[in-house]
């Protein structure tokens, strides 16, 4: 059995993913993190190690700590919440990423001028108009084909960096833990969803969305499914 959850790292929502991980009781437990940032997270010092990072990554970075200190939380606190509730349970704690600093520093290198200038223009609307960037960040699900198509038109590289290829190489360690382990939990980025679970093509596949972590309705819904043992 593999559990997909969907987040958002600047989100509130470490509780929820922790009831998640801990009533599924998984014997691995796989996070959106690799080496660098999961050193970082676990000694306290945040969630993007950005310590000695290139200056777009390190802007990167910053970007999201501010949106998370408006949503009263700390970047990645619902991954930290995943591996503690594992660890606790037993799981082993695998991290699935890639490097991320290196992706986003060859999305920045192969992004034409063109598609740059529009990044810029976005990023600084979002700051002056306080959007943040987060308006359409918990869509409901059957949006996201269009939402992505939306991105995938205008950012065509950072989806292919970012997204694309990523999602390429954490379905390629899902498939490998799944050979060892039987009950698995995936804890991801919302965006990364739907790819992962179209790449790893297995019947035994659940999600839970972001959007169902945000709204209390669903999420009782969805705590009530899992405490009755019923991941799917």
């Amino acid at each position: 059995m593999i559990t997909v959850v969907g987040t958002g790292h600047v989100f509130k929502i470490a509780e929820p993913v922790s009831f998640i991980v801990r009533n599924t009781w998984p014997d691995a437990v796989l996070v959106e993190l690799d080496a660098k940032r999961y050193d970082a997270l676990v000694k306290g010092s945040g969630g993007s190690g950005k310590s000695g990072a290139s200056g777009f990554y390190r802007r990167s970075a910053k970007y999201q700590d501010r949106v998370s200190e408006m949503n009263e939380t700390q970047t990645g606190s619902e991954l930290l919440a995943a591996i503690n509730a594992g660890v606790l349970a037993g799981a082993e704690i695998i991290c699935i990423d890639m490097d991320a600093e290196r992706a986003v520093n060859e999305m920045w290198e192969e992004m034409p001028f063109s598609e740059r200038l529009r990044y810029n223009i976005s990023s600084f609307r979002d700051s002056v108009f306080k959007r943040r960037g987060i308006g359409k960040i918990g869509r409901s699900p059957e949006n996201d084909a269009d939402y992505v198509e939306e991105m995938r038109r205008r950012y065509p590289t950072l989806v292919r960096k970012l997204i694309d290829e990523r999602d390429e190489h954490m379905s390629a360690q899902i498939c490998k833990a799944a050979e060892t382990y039987a009950n698995i939990v995936v804890v991801v980025g919302d965006a990364h969803v739907q790819g992962l679970v179209r790449l790893i093509g297995r019947d035994d596949v659940a999600t839970v969305r972001l959007c169902e972590l945000l709204d209390r309705e669903k999420l009782d819904k969805v705590k009530a499914r899992i405490w009755g043992g019923d991941t799917g």
